[in-house]
């Protein structure tokens, strides 16, 4: 197998586990190899109570299209594949080996992955009518769900219930469900095309940089925490796993950052001390810059630290 080529995927199991790779960051490639053997214990160890599945998207993911693995202890593997919104296609095997061997390839999209193999057709039901939302309502969802496209964190089912709740007011629900999730995933698409343009690496991935070696320094760093500042101040604690300060950018900074303003990091020492605050945001400010950012700070622990100019380019995972 080909170790310079990166695996992007998303796997969730029946257990709920999930477990995510992507390249947006640059992987090396021992890691690759072992994202790869990773793959192969997960299929390797579903068919007990409770983790008798697992689902595999590619990143960015794109609706209607994965590929599972269905096994009982005893059983076969029941591998499915979905290629479109019609086309769903399901096989029996006997190897784990070769059930995740060929869950690689589906991921790579290798030429030819699926071939000598005994498919059939998965019996999709009836196709559910949706019906077409007013202008007036569409373009108001639309607006809302654009955005949080835009800020890049959300997957496509919390974008659907976004879609369907912005416009609740009591019993009143002008957005089904059927509608949100349609709507979303025609955005959806839209994006993933439109970031396909984006070359190299991004301002949101250089961040995602500094955040993880901070958080491997021991300064719990969290992206798109919580919703607002107060939230995330009162809420970062149960994140603090030994860590002796920590650095977090919320919801609202977020979409801020959307429309070009930067973003502000609160950071401080879980200690409380004005010492530790000061010395965490030093530390913050180094990482930063180290991973390409401008960032500001003039060393007062009450004062955010700025990051910018921002070019907000999140890449959708799913």
């Amino acid at each position: 197998m080909d170790s310079e080529t990166t695996l992007d995927i998303k796997v969730e199991t029946e257990n709920r586990q999930t477990y995510t790779r992507t390249s947006a960051m640059g992987v090396p490639p021992l890691e690759r190899i072992r994202e790869w053997g990773r793959l192969r214990e997960l299929v390797a160890r579903i068919g007990g109570a409770h983790d008798r599945f697992l689902i595999v998207q590619r990143i960015p993911d794109l609706p209607d299209v994965f590929a599972q693995v269905w096994h009982e202890e005893g059983g076969d593997y029941r591998l499915e594949h979905r290629l479109s919104e019609d086309e769903f296609y399901g096989t029996n095997l006997t190897d784990p080996v070769r059930v995740a061997e060929l869950l690689i390839s589906w991921a790579r999209q290798t030429a030819g992955w699926d071939a000598g193999l005994d498919w059939e057709p998965v019996d999709l039901g009836p196709r559910e009518e949706v019906p077409e939302l007013p202008d007036e309502v569409r373009e108001k969802v639309e607006e809302r769900v654009r955005t949080r496209l835009r800020c890049g964190y959300d997957d496509r089912k919390t974008l659907t219930e976004i879609a369907e709740d912005y416009l609740v007011k009591g019993d009143e629900r002008p957005v089904s469900r059927a509608q949100a999730a349609r709507l979303v995933d025609r955005l959806w698409v839209e994006r993933v095309t439109e970031q396909a343009a984006w070359d190299g690496v991004t301002d949101p991935d250089r961040l995602a940089r500094a955040f993880e070696a901070l958080d491997a320094s021991g300064i719990t760093a969290r992206e798109n925490f919580a919703c607002c500042r107060g939230c995330g101040l009162s809420e970062i604690g149960a994140e603090r796993e030994g860590a002796r300060g920590f650095v977090f950018f919320h919801q609202q900074v977020t979409e801020h950052a959307v429309e070009g303003h930067g973003l502000a990091l609160h950071y401080g020492g879980f200690d409380g001390s004005a010492e530790t605050t000061t010395a965490v945001g030093h530390e913050v400010l180094a990482a930063l810059r180290a991973a390409g950012l401008s960032a500001g700070w003039d060393g007062d622990p009450d004062k955010a630290i700025d990051v910018k100019p921002l070019t907000w380019h999140r890449r959708l995972v799913g």
